[in-house]
Formats: structure tokens, C-alpha cells, sequence
């Protein structure tokens, strides 16, 4: 048996099922001007562990602002086994099932890329598959700590399912499946009828159709939606949306729920109590040793068979796949000798310029370039000095520094900002150049990520009108919108009076361009191409504030001190989810949030992340907690990572997780962040933009990916990215969205059937196994009184 002396033991969550069965779960709508309080999800959270919950939270709050290290050493992943070690096996296996693979005779290649030849593909689905029998599969001896474990991850999984479908985010249909299989009825959030889309063709192209008419060219505001009349205003921090601009108060107000802060912050308790619980964490840690494993016996069985079936398929290698780069950053979307060439361009073309005013006085290009004592014969990369190199490593203050080029925030302020005396025009110009290199290389999209920092009211419409203006758009683009968290800089140069009026600024317009298109045309334009919100900054900084039911409202937040990351998170996903419903009345699409999230720091963003976000970035620290690991696995979260940005900044190359996420079945994919900061290669106009083939290289050299590793990565990509359904469909096949192999057109992605089989059937075995026992009769056995004591639960010795 195993035992856990002094760990903390949370409350056996109780009442999953019960002698009378599964408890329904009953809708429930919220009245108006009431937050919902969805305390009717499966598992009650019991009055008197609140408290308790509280306790072990504040604790672990405490632990991580003191900069210590959480109790996860010796859960510390091991290195894997060198590949050297297995060649001999592997090559011995190699011969004797490539003695069973008959490959079809070869086919003429397919040089339409414009669609496909109606053919029949057979595709291989059939594989040596690993199961495991026993008694202790579960990778726990007593029976009791495996039960009370399958009921705390079960609690997690639902707390997040609660999250993201009240705020119309995606959340993993398997999974959802698997907890709707307890018995137990789903929450009611399907308010409002799915916006019709036209079916794709299974023999459609790669490519969809590309409109002939430039999406910013319709501005006339009177072929807008009209002015519905609603008006709002912010209480407590989240907007209320009221019928009748005039009359604001409770008996207008709008049903557009959200979860409320009690039980955020109760649920958050659950959530760090859970982390830090030692029968948990070992659980979780020998279930994600196990999918390691068995992934690298899959491989040593079938890599040859998926090897095969990508050879069977006409045309389609990793060159010619979808990919998306899911996380980069637009004021760094080119790297330095692009940027190079485009300001010595522009000084030889606009030299007489006016580009900036200093003093009252306006200043030419040249005159810029003159007080440096600099011509564009001097200017070469090593002048620029936007590399990230030695001394950036955890010095996040100097990499924000190599955004400057030669060192001069004034030169950032004229090349690679939207909002400055010539309109942002330069940065349009680079970002079109970008933007015509992922078009000639059709295969190619990005995300990028554009701020609003939340200073004034008017930096919407700005945006909006450098957009639109420059006409800045293209279809293989997709914009996020990034909300630095810097109140404690604008505070402390009074730009803003308190935290509320910093998210005034940043969700007032949006309400407003939704309520009525019409008062802001721009925007509302713009608004079709934005997927969604990032929250930036350093995660390491430390934070003095534990958030929960006794911090200040951000009406009152008018301290020195910034508020903490998760502070930023809840009212970031509040704001957004209330926004959302709005959005869908009018038939409008919706936002996600997709947050820069464990890169460093304290363990609970990622709580945080977990909760509210339907994808997140970076997600580093994620190897130190398996519980929590195991969870983002289980729920399917998108973790756009980004090695060589990590390797300047935070974790060493060879450190990086990226290769055990990959193996444990993690939705994993790969980004460049900022390749002005850390890439060399430039785009090119042949099949791929380098910064992103650069990420590709160097992984695949670094951690020896197979060819079907880069093509599983890159449709991930896609799939956590924020393209439409439609495009989406032309890209991956129109059975994308299924479940398990039928999901998969190896003709568009390149990613065998075998190994999407393999993913699709180890998260039903694994989510079979929580929910099994969440639903065994033996549960009537097992009473919470047995777990309040902080000793060893039943059945541990």
C-alpha cells in the first residue's frame, strides 16, 4: 500500500453518485442583474470546507510570492532514454513489419493543388495496439486513494467544463462526452441557435475561396446592423447591458450572465487545494509516466505503418500542409534584416518626411537619423541591436529594451507602432510585406497579436482606423488583441485613477460598437477579424497580493501595487463572457481568451488558465505540476509553445517539455512569439515563411520528430487557432470536427489515420477510467468524514 505522510487530504467529493443514482443537474437562468452562480454542477462545494479549501489556497499563495518551490521535486519528469539506446530494437522492428506493410504501386503525383481527382485512398487505420490489464492499472495499489484521486480530477474537469461553456468558449468534445456519461444532465447553455455555415465537399480544395472584394471596403455605416437602443454601463468591474440607454437600472437590465466572484474565487480555492495534494499528484504523475510510455512503445510498433501511409498520399508532405503560427506578436512579425531593409528603404524614399514632433517642432526622418549621427550606409543588424542574446536570459526587462532598434524608443514609436504622427503608415507597410509573404506561401497563417493597453477610451477606434485606413487585412491573418498588465505604470503616472477605468477603456467601445455598428464603423470592421484576448507581461514579477474575497473591487483598486494575474484573468473573462452573449443576440461571433500563461512565475496562473482560458501560451511550468498537467491533457487545452523564445528567455533549449507534452498526447503546437528578437531567417515567397520553419528545423533536430510529429503538431495548430470553421474545414476535411480517426483527411493534413486512432482511443481510455470510477458502486462505501482528518486516508497504511 502506499502512504502519503504529511500531505494534506481534500475532502472526498461526495455526492458524484450517491444510493439513488446520479444527482440531475438542473438549468437555471439568471435573473437580471444578478451574476450567475452556477452551484448546481455536479459536485457541491460544501459550506464547511470553505474555509479549509481557503486555508490550503492562501498558503499556497503564500509559498509561491515567497519565491519558494512547490512540494513537486520529486515529481520532477525524468529524462527520457537516449534514442541511441533503443536503435537496435527499433531497427530489428522495423524489418519484420515492414515485411507485413504492402505499399500501393506509385501514382502519377498530383500537381493540382486546386482540389483533388476523385479516387479512392484507402487509409490505414489499423495498428499493433499496447493495452494494459490488471487489478493496478491505475498505477495506485489502494483502491481508495485511486477512487478518491478519479473524483478529484472528475471535480476539476467539470469546473472548467462550467467556465468555458458559460462563456461560449470550446471546450473537448470527448471529454465532455465522458462527463455527460456520468448520468448527469449538461448545463442549459444553448440559448441561442448556431449560425448556419455552408457544408464543404469532401473532394473541396485545399484552398478556400478568396472573396473579390476587399472586406474594409464597405464603410458606409447605413449597410450596417442598426442601433438597438440597449445602453451600459460597469458595476463592480463588469459591464451591465440594460434595454433602454435612459433607464439603467435593475428593470432593464439584460439576462447576459456571467459566474460571479464568489464563486470564482471558491472555485479557485478547490482548484489550488487540488494541485498540492499528495495522493493526487502521484496519481496524476504515474498516469502521465504511463502515457510516455506508451507512446514510445506505439512508435516502436507502428512507426513504420504511419510512415507508409504518408507515403501513400499523392502531393501532400510537411511543406504543403496548413500550418499556424498561434502565437506571435505583430510588432515583431518580421525579423531584423526585413526590418533592416525597410527603414533604410524608407529613408531613401520619405527623407523629408515629417515623422515626429519634438518640442513643438516638427522632425523629418533625416533629422531623426542626423541626431543620431547615423546615414543608412552606418545601419546594419549589429547596429540595431534587436536580437535576444545572453544577458536577456531571465531579464525580462532587457528584452522589452530590444524592441528599440539602436536603442531609441523614438524609432520603435515610428516603425513598428499603429498609433503615432504619420498614422502608423510605416507599420503597415512592414506588416503588408509580412502578410504578402504568407499569401505567396499559401500555406502559411498567423495570429497576430496587436495591444490595447487601456489608457483612454479612443485606442479602439484607433486601431481600428490604422486597419482599415492602410487596409491592413489579409485571409491568411487572424488578429488577437493583447492587454499588457501595466495599471500599476499608468497609475503611478496618473493616466489612470483605479483599475476599473482601465477596463472601461478596454471593453466600453466594444459594447458600445456591438450595441450600435453604426457609432463606430471602423471598428466594427475590424472587430470581424479579431479571434480574440491575450494577457501580456512578465510572469515573473512578483505578486504582493493574494486575490479572494477581501481584495478591493476595481472601483477601489487605487494602490501602487499591481493587481495579480489571476485578478486580471477573472475580470478579463467576466467582461468578455457578458460581451459574448451580447455578440450572439446579434448575431455577431464571439472572443476567446488566450492568455501568455506559465511561462514563469507562480504555479496558479495556470489554475487561472485552466478555469477561464480556452487556450493558452507558453505553459513552461506545467512540467512541474503533474495534477495539473494531467488535467490540461485530459481537457485538450491548445499550448502554442515556443522554444527558441524560451531559450533566450527562460528555460534552456534542451530543457524545454515540448517533446513530453508531444509524447503524453498534449495539444501541443509550435510558435515563434517574436521573430525580430529571435530568428534569422527571413519569409521567403517558396512554400514557407522561415521564422516558423526555423521553430520546425530546429525542433525536429534537437528532439529527432518524426515526419508525422510535424505534421500532428502543425494540425494542431489549426486547430487551436481561431480561423473560422469554414476555413478550417477546407484545410483539415470537413469531418474535422468529429471524434476520433473520421476527424482526419490524411489527404490535406498528412497525419496518418494511425496516429490520430492512437490519440483519439488513449484520452477515451483515460477519461473511461476516471469516470468508472467515479461511478462504481463501491463509492457508497466511501464516506467524506474519512478524509477531514489531515492524516492517510483509508485503506493507506
Amino acid at each position: 500500500m502506499l502512504s502519503f505522510p504529511g500531505t494534506y487530504c481534500l475532502c472526498l467529493l461526495t455526492d458524484l453518485c450517491g444510493a439513488a443514482g446520479p444527482k440531475p443537474l438542473k438549468p437555471q437562468r439568471s435573473l437580471p442583474g444578478t451574476p450567475v452562480s452556477l452551484t448546481h454542477y455536479p459536485i457541491d462545494l460544501r459550506t464547511s470546507m470553505e474555509e479549509k479549501y481557503k486555508e490550503i489556497a492562501e498558503e499556497l499563495f503564500t509559498r509561491s510570492m515567497a519565491e519558494s518551490e512547490m512540494r513537486s521535486a520529486p515529481y520532477e519528469f525524468p529524462e527520457d532514454s537516449p534514442i541511441e539506446q533503443l536503435e537496435e530494437r527499433r531497427h530489428r522492428l522495423e524489418r519484420q513489419i515492414s515485411q507485413d506493410i504492402k505499399l500501393m504501386k506509385e501514382t502519377s503525383e498530383d500537381t493540382v493543388d486546386d482540389g483533388f481527382k476523385e479516387r479512392e485512398m484507402p487509409m490505414e487505420r489499423e495498428y499493433q495496439r499496447v493495452s494494459i490489464t490488471g487489478e493496478e492499472k491505475c498505477g495506485v495499489r489502494s483502491f481508495y486513494l485511486f477512487i478518491y484521486a478519479a473524483k478529484c480530477v472528475v471535480k476539476a474537469l467539470f469546473i472548467r467544463e462550467k467556465y468555458i461553456n458559460r462563456s461560449m468558449q470550446s471546450f473537448c468534445k470527448t471529454t465532455a462526452h465522458a462527463l455527460q456519461d456520468l448520468g448527469m444532465k449538461p448545463l442549459d447553455l444553448r440559448v441561442y441557435e448556431d449560425i448556419p455555415e455552408t457544408p464543404v465537399d469532401a473532394d473541396a480544395p485545399v484552398h478556400p475561396p478568396v472573396s473579390e472584394t476587399h472586406p474594409y471596403d464597405n464603410q458606409d455605416p447605413k449597410n450596417m446592423p442598426a442601433d438597438t437602443g440597449y445602453g451600459c454601463k460597469m458595476v463592480d468591474g463588469v459591464v451591465h447591458v440594460y434595454t433602454n440607454k435612459n433607464n439603467m437600472d435593475k428593470s432593464t437590465e439584460l439576462d447576459l450572465p456571467y459566474p460571479d466572484l464568489k464563486e470564482y474565487i471558491a472555485d479557485m480555492n478547490v482548484m489550488m487545494a487540488l494541485i498540492i495534494n499528495g495522493p493526487v499528484k502521484s496519481f496524476c504523475y504515474r498516469r502521465l509516466q504511463y502515457l510516455s510510455s506508451k507512446f514510445q512503445m506505439h512508435i516502436l510498433l507502428n512507426e513504420m505503418k504511419e510512415l507508409a501511409a504518408q507515403k501513400k498520399v499523392p502531393h501532400r508532405d510537411f511543406y504543403n500542409i496548413r500550418k499556424v503560427d498561434t502565437h506571435i506578436h505583430a510588432s515583431s512579425c518580421m525579423n531584423q534584416k526585413h526590418l533592416l531593409r525597410f527603414i533604410k528603404r524608407a529613408m531613401k524614399k520619405y527623407p523629408e518626411e515629417i515623422v515626429h514632433i519634438e518640442n513643438g517642432q516638427g522632425q523629418t526622418l533625416k533629422d531623426v537619423f542626423e541626431s543620431m549621427n547615423l546615414t543608412a550606409f552606418d545601419l546594419s543588424v549589429d547596429t540595431l541591436d534587436m536580437h535576444a542574446d545572453r544577458n536577456t536570459f531571465h531579464r525580462f526587462d532587457k528584452f522589452n529594451a530590444k524592441y528599440n532598434p539602436i536603442g531609441e524608443s523614438i524609432l520603435r514609436e515610428i516603425f513598428i507602432k499603429t498609433d503615432n504622427y504619420v498614422e502608423g503608415k510605416y507599420f503597415a507597410h512592414i506588416v503588408k510585406e509580412v502578410m504578402f509573404d504568407l499569401e505567396e506561401s499559401k500555406y502559411q497563417n498567423s495570429e497576430l497579436r496587436l495591444s490595447i493597453y487601456g489608457r483612454s477610451r479612443d485606442e479602439w477606434d484607433k486601431l481600428a482606423q490604422w486597419a482599415v485606413k492602410h487596409l491592413v487585412y489579409s485571409d491568411n491573418v487572424r488578429w488577437l488583441v493583447q492587454v499588457p498588465r501595466l495599471f500599476d505604470v499608468y497609475h503611478t503616472k496618473k493616466q489612470l485613477a483605479n483599475f476599473q477605468e482601465m477596463l472601461e477603456n478596454i471593453f466600453m467601445p466594444l459594447y458600445e460598437v456591438t450595441i450600435n455598428p453604426r457609432s463606430h464603423p471602423e471598428l466594427h470592421l475590424f472587430l470581424e477579424h479579431v479571434v480574440g484576448f491575450d494577457s501580456v507581461d512578465d510572469e515573473s514579477k512578483p505578486e504582493h497580493h493574494i486575490f479572494n474575497l477581501d481584495s478591493p473591487l476595481p472601483a477601489n483598486w487605487t494602490e501602487e501595487d499591481n493587481p495579480p494575474y489571476s485578478y486580471y484573468l477573472y475580470y478579463t473573462y467576466a467582461n468578455m463572457t457578458v460581451l459574448n452573449h451580447l455578440r450572439r443576440r446579434r448575431g455577431f461571433h464571439t472572443f476567446v481568451l488566450r492568455p501568455h500563461c506559465g511561462e514563469a512565475g507562480p504555479i496558479h496562473h495556470l489554475v487561472s488558465g485552466f478555469m477561464l482560458s480556452e487556450n493558452i501560451s507558453h505553459g513552461l511550468l506545467l512540467r512541474k505540476a503533474p495534477v495539473l498537467q494531467y488535467l490540461y491533457y485530459l481537457a485538450q487545452i491548445g499550448i502554442a509553445m515556443s522554444p527558441l523564445s524560451n531559450n533566450s528567455l527562460f528555460l534552456s533549449y534542451h530543457r524545454n517539455p515540448l517533446p513530453e507534452y508531444l509524447s503524453r498526447g498534449l495539444m501541443v503546437s509550435l510558435s515563434t512569439d517574436d521573430p525580430l528578437q529571435f530568428h534569422f531567417t527571413k519569409a521567403t515567397l517558396q512554400y514557407m515563411c522561415e521564422p516558423l520553419m526555423e521553430e520546425y528545423s530546429i525542433a525536429t533536430q534537437v528532439w529527432k520528430l518524426s515526419s508525422c510529429d510535424m505534421c500532428e503538431l502543425a494540425r494542431n495548430s489549426v486547430l487551436m487557432s481561431g480561423f473560422s470553421h469554414k476555413a478550417k474545414s477546407y484545410w483539415l476535411g470537413p469531418s474535422y470536427s468529429k471524434e476520433g480517426p473520421e476527424s482526419n483527411d490524411i489527404r490535406r493534413t498528412n497525419v496518418p489515420d494511425i496516429r490520430v486512432a492512437y490519440r483519439s482511443e488513449t484520452l477515451s481510455e483515460e477519461l473511461n477510467l476516471i469516470t468508472h470510477a467515479v461511478r462504481t458502486e463501491e463509492l457508497d462505501t466511501i464516506y467524506e468524514e474519512d478524509s477531514l482528518s489531515m492524516g492517510p486516508l483509508p485503506g493507506s497504511h
